[in-house]
């Protein structure tokens, strides 16, 4: 009987260890000098085992708990399904994920891209090389997933956008409702460093997969995706761009973020 008590003893023990988890973390900034709301998802992690890593981005308005209820909702399952360690950070509603040129605590650039992998790196048993870290988002997280990922390129080795908002000069009334003017300044002067367009020379050499979608009714989105991967195209830059029936709606970014999550996997295991 009291071998018994041991054994059982012996297995509660390991359980807490191993078992899948849900983490509500608050991660400190240095160059913000503020905590950030962040969600880390891990599988059930085995003793000396390490796990590719996802940075997931949400869209404007948007948070993290709202991505594993509403816009992801399998994200959990997928994580145990993977054996992928997810991070999801607080992109404080309309940050747009830049190190803002007019708003001091609104670096998310440099927090995503460096402060925050060097966390996870530090704190979760994750594969620290770029072969087997990837980021994504949808929206203004599409447009901060390309930015931050192709920024930080000896970093990520995959990228993916979801119906992303990937050209502010054709945003229109958008520029303005969605509140990219509050971090980035008056379109007309804005820094070109924070166009998408910017970015593609950089892309031509990263050594890193990309992959953009987006919906066919979205009306806002579609044309500056096309162009993007007409862009893309015309450089000889290799890239998986899709469309399907949708809007810009969850509807629309569940099942796309779901594909997309199942092309990383692949891309990890590779």
């Amino acid at each position: 009987m009291k071998k018994l008590i041991n054994i059982v003893f012996v297995l509660a023990a390991f359980i807490p260890l191993s078992a899948q988890k849900i983490i509500h973390q608050e991660i400190f900034s240095p160059k913000m000098n503020k905590k950030i709301k962040t969600v880390i998802i891990t599988p059930n992690l085995q003793p000396n085992m390490k796990y590719p890593s996802v940075y997931i981005l949400h869209g404007f308005s948007g948070n993290p708990d709202r991505i594993i209820k509403q816009d992801i909702p399998d994200l959990v399952k997928k994580a145990q399904e993977y054996k992928i360690i997810y991070v999801l950070p607080d992109g404080n509603y309309g940050s747009w994920y830049v190190d803002s040129p007019i708003v001091k605590e609104s670096q998310y650039q440099t927090f995503i891209g460096k402060e925050l992998v060097e966390f996870i790196d530090k704190n979760y048993p994750v594969k620290a090389d770029k072969k087997f870290r990837g980021i994504m988002g949808w929206s203004m997280g599409g447009y901060g997933a390309t930015n931050i990922g192709v920024t930080y390129n000896k970093t990520f080795g995959i990228v993916g956008s979801s119906c992303g908002a990937l050209d502010f000069n054709s945003f229109g009334e958008g520029y303005q409702k969605y509140m990219v003017n509050k971090v980035l300044g008056p379109l007309e002067s804005i820094n070109p460093n924070f166009l998408t367009d910017s970015k593609i020379k950089l892309m031509a050499g990263a050594e890193q997969q990309y992959i953009f979608d987006c919906g066919t009714e979205d009306t806002q989105m579609i044309n500056m995706n096309r162009n993007f991967h007409k862009k893309l195209t015309e450089m000889k830059i290799q890239h998986l761009y899709t469309e399907s029936l949708g809007g810009h709606v969850p509807e629309y970014w569940s099942r796309s973020l779901s594909e997309q999550l199942s092309l990383f996997d692949r891309f990890f295991k590779q």
